[in-house]
Formats: structure tokens, C-alpha cells, sequence
């Protein structure tokens, strides 16, 4: 539900602050303040945006400044064992033996 310029000049008020405060505190130029109050600009209506609606409610609630959520520490990473070598390997070359001589039977070898 949008806040009416009623509504806005009401929280001003109510707060005891001056438009040149409420500006100063929403982040507004004075001029802003006094269209949202009288709810219109040359003629034309001008609705009270979201995010002044909302820092009104944060000045209300005593909110000066946001600087974003709390930061939350980070576990640390535990290192993970390195990684063997996945990789299928080369199929090993088998070389056939070669059949052993046999010593010819030959009267120096004899006894």
C-alpha cells in the first residue's frame, strides 16, 4: 500500500523533523520532501517511491546507516588428497623370452 502525502508529512512531524532534515536524513533534496508532502509537482501527481518509504520506516526505527548483512566467516577448505593420475596407462609391451641355448653336448664339457 502506497503512503499518501498526508501520511509522509505526518512521520515528518511526528519525528520533530524539518523538511530540510528529512531530506538531509533520506537522502532527498528539500525540494523532493515538499513534492511528496504536497503529492504533486506542477500539476502533476507524484507518488512516494518504495525505497523512500522504506528509509522512512528505517529513520523511524532508529536505523542511521545500513551497511548490509553480517558477515558470516568461511569455514576453511581442507585440502583434499592430489589426485593419482586417472589416465589409463599404456598396456605394457610383452617382449617374448628367448629360449635359452642349449649347451651342445661336447667332449670339453664332459668330465
Amino acid at each position: 500500500m502506497a503512503m499518501k502525502p498526508a501520511d509522509f508529512k505526518r512521520w515528518r512531524k511526528h519525528l520533530g523533523l524539518s523538511q530540510k532534515d528529512a531530506a538531509q536524513l533520506l537522502g532527498l533534496k528539500r525540494r523532493m520532501v515538499q513534492y511528496y508532502e504536497k503529492g504533486q509537482r506542477e500539476g502533476f501527481k507524484v507518488a512516494i517511491p518504495k525505497t523512500v518509504r522504506l528509509a522512512c520506516y528505517a529513520v523511524a526505527d532508529g536505523v542511521a546507516d545500513y551497511t548490509g548483512p553480517p558477515r558470516v566467516k568461511k569455514k576453511p577448505k581442507v585440502k583434499a588428497a592430489p589426485k593419482t593420475n586417472t589416465a589409463p596407462t599404456a598396456k605394457p609391451t610383452i617382449v617374448a623370452a628367448r629360449p635359452r641355448r642349449r649347451a651342445a653336448a661336447t667332449a670339453s664339457n664332459q668330465p
